[in-house]
């Protein structure tokens, strides 16, 4: 994908930047992100986890007669590395604040200021924080306020925006305070990109989500989705996916009793790549064995967990 590089609008008629969404796991900036880019990008289910990698969402309008560009990361949530996996994913992380104009600090109400674990990565950047106050929908008037004096202390962010990214409330408020903190820049991309991610990897994004929403414990951590084949026709795409597991007796519970589960994953992600793609989807799976993917550097190389 190549940058947008002869673009003849004069410096202080566009806006375009990178807006990066950090957070700990399950604190709704999936949610966040797929509301502001108006399009379904990254997975959302209730268990923490589900994102892996950093998915930018790209997003061209205008604001208050500007034209602008901006680039969302959605970022894995921040966690203790248990695996190389975590590692991974830790730096997609650092990487996005690296490179950030604006940072989008995502916590829930419930979540206390002090000794947070996100809070020694905001010192890897220099951008403007805003920090974003989730589910106030699960809170009342006297716990925001408390909330956004405790927060206000700790790190003195740009600016505190309590939201419900789930009912969209508040949502204006924040996008309007991104766009006013994002630099004066020609655009990144062309107009007409929404992400960075190739067409194989929301494929594979969307047989993880119903990995996720139909096994529980250990399943959905320990299993990975691998596009081997995306073909597009005239009048279908065929896609095939493997998806890989740790272990012998995980195969068995994902394909399930003569081979139900597995069946009825495949429909539902086969129904949501339609409507993602707008095209008939012929979609087919296999279950393979990978033992200790997660712990091996060259297994999360192929799986594209480095940047």
């Amino acid at each position: 994908m190549s940058e947008n590089t002869e673009n003849p609008v004069s410096l202080r008629d566009f806006r375009a930047g990178f807006v990066s969404i950090i957070g700990k796991p399950n604190v709704g900036k999936s949610t966040l992100m797929n509301v502001l880019v108006g399009e379904k990008m990254s997975i959302i289910t209730s268990k923490a986890q589900t994102t892996r990698h950093r998915i930018m969402g790209i997003l061209n309008g205008t604001h208050e007669e500007i034209p602008f560009q901006l680039v969302y990361s959605d970022t894995p949530g921040v966690v203790k590395p248990a695996y190389k996996l975590h590692d991974s994913m830790m730096t997609f992380v650092k990487g996005s604040l690296e490179d950030a104009d604006v940072v989008l600090f995502v916590t829930e109400v419930g979540e206390k200021a002090a000794d947070h674990e996100v809070i020694p990565l905001l010192q890897r950047t220099n951008a403007p924080i805003i920090l974003v106050l989730n589910k106030i929908d699960l809170s009342n008037e006297e716990e925001l306020k408390r909330k956004t004096e405790e927060w206000e202390k700790e790190i003195q962010p740009a600016a505190i925006i309590p939201i419900s990214a789930l009912l969209n409330a508040n949502v204006q408020t924040l996008f309007d305070a991104i766009i006013t903190r994002l630099p004066f820049h020609p655009p990144y991309f062309d107009e007409d990109e929404l992400t960075d991610k190739p067409e194989r990897f929301f494929a594979s994004e969307i047989v993880r989500e119903k990995i996720f929403l139909n096994y529980r414990q250990e399943i959905p951590y320990s299993s990975e989705v691998v596009i081997s084949e995306f073909k597009e026709r005239d009048d279908m795409i065929v896609i095939r996916a493997e998806i890989l597991v740790e272990r012998k007796s995980q195969k068995g519970i994902i394909i399930g009793e003569k081979g139900a589960m597995l069946k009825k994953i495949g429909s539902e992600a086969r129904k949501d790549m339609e409507d993602f793609f707008g095209k008939k989807v012929f979609l087919e799976q296999h279950v393979k064995v990978e033992p200790d993917w997660r712990s091996k550097e060259n297994k999360l190389r192929q799986f594209g967990y480095e940047e």
